[in-house]
């Protein structure tokens, strides 16, 4: 599959250690890193506006990650890892161009592996940037802002929660409005605050459907649970690796040193990561559109923005420093459908650590 790039980016294969992909790049190689990480359903494409908007002085680059876009795909994401498949192949891409530091960017399961990032290789960021990012406590089955899972077992979360439909859907490649579970519906309106559409629609829809689809990828593997909604992580798969089962511990954040100056960027209105996610099985059960749903006593909503915001309040009271962006009348991409108000307090951030840097 070809995925066209923009005018001014650059891309290229690169083989570092760990895997073979893609690499969007943009910029003068001396100028100062910004590693860009994209989240699921998405490749190196979601980034290559960002890329071409960055200051003067900065130089952009976003690789396909494993599991999607034009990555080796013989490389499978080990879930029971964590997201650390996708930290471990980002610093071994660093470590190929010879950058001790970078400013390192994910959006939303790249904000994920973001987490992980911090806690196993601190000494590689400049600065950290999170976008609409999953909660560091992972995605699903968990019922407070201490991050406690529902069940044991952690069910509610992992790769058997993906409708299969929409993954006959993408198998198929359809690029039409036709199913309420096409990639395109999905996109326009899980990704995107409806009515935007992206101006550059079919590169980004191209881009989606380069997933590497199966059970070793996406969807994943899935075990049956006794607890509802009857089905737990397995051990393949990026759906899988963002469970709570397989989450970094939490608290290590707090005694991270060096401390990371980190921006969170999250969209007012995203329904993908929130405190009632339209994914999230409590949101579906209490819908009624998944049967059986045990009530918020004992499977709530998943508090995924309440979460995030107190592990970082915690890791300021430890000695850290974040800034917490809202993008107004915005869904889960807001540097795609409000690349001024991004780009503003983006540069700002990144422009600001390098000031304090040469101070």
């Amino acid at each position: 599959m070809s995925i066209p790039v923009l005018p001014g980016i650059t891309a290229k294969t690169i083989t570092t250690e760990r895997i073979t992909t893609r690499v969007l790049f943009f910029g003068s190689e001396d100028g100062n890193p910004v590693l860009f990480l994209h989240g699921n359903l998405a490749a190196a494409t979601w980034w290559e506006e960002v890329l071409l908007t960055l200051p003067a002085g900065f130089r952009g680059i976003a690789p396909d990650q494993r599991g999607f876009g034009l990555s080796d795909p013989h490389k499978k994401i080990d879930a029971t890892r964590g997201l650390r498949d996708w930290a471990d192949d980002a610093v071994a891409l660093l470590d190929y161009l010879n950058l001790e530091k970078a400013h390192i960017v994910g959006s939303s399961a790249g904000g994920s592996a973001v987490w992980q990032m911090m806690l196993d290789y601190p000494e590689r960021f400049l600065s950290a940037t999170v976008v609409d990012p999953g909660s560091p406590y992972g995605f699903g089955g968990t019922r407070d802002t201490a991050g406690t899972p529902c069940y044991d077992d952690f069910a509610g979360s992992g790769g058997g929660l993906v409708n299969p439909q929409f993954v006959q859907q993408m198998c198929d490649g359809v690029r039409t409005l036709d199913n309420p579970f096409s990639p395109r519906t999905v996109m326009r309106t899980l990704l995107f605050k409806f009515p935007f559409i992206p101006e550059r629609e079919e590169a980004l829809l191209t881009a989606m459907l380069s997933i590497h689809l199966g059970q070793q990828d996406y969807p994943g593997d899935s075990e049956s649970s006794p607890n509802w909604p009857y089905v737990a992580p397995g051990k393949w798969g990026l759906v899988n690796a963002l469970s709570p089962k397989f989450a970094p511990d939490v608290a290590a954040l707090y005694a991270l040193q060096p401390k990371i100056d980190l921006l969170w960027i999250h969209g007012s209105d995203d329904i993908l990561v929130s405190n009632h996610a339209a994914p999230d099985p409590a949101t579906v059960g209490q819908a009624g559109l998944l049967p059986n749903w045990p009530g918020a006593e004992i499977y709530p909503p998943q508090p995924m923005i309440d979460q995030t915001r107190a592990v970082l309040e915690n890791y300021a009271a430890a000695g850290g420093r974040y800034h917490e962006v809202v993008i107004q009348d915005t869904g889960h991409m807001p540097h795609i459908e409000k690349p001024s108000q991004f780009n503003a307090v983006f540069h700002q951030h990144i422009e600001s650590v390098m000031e304090r840097a040469i101070l």
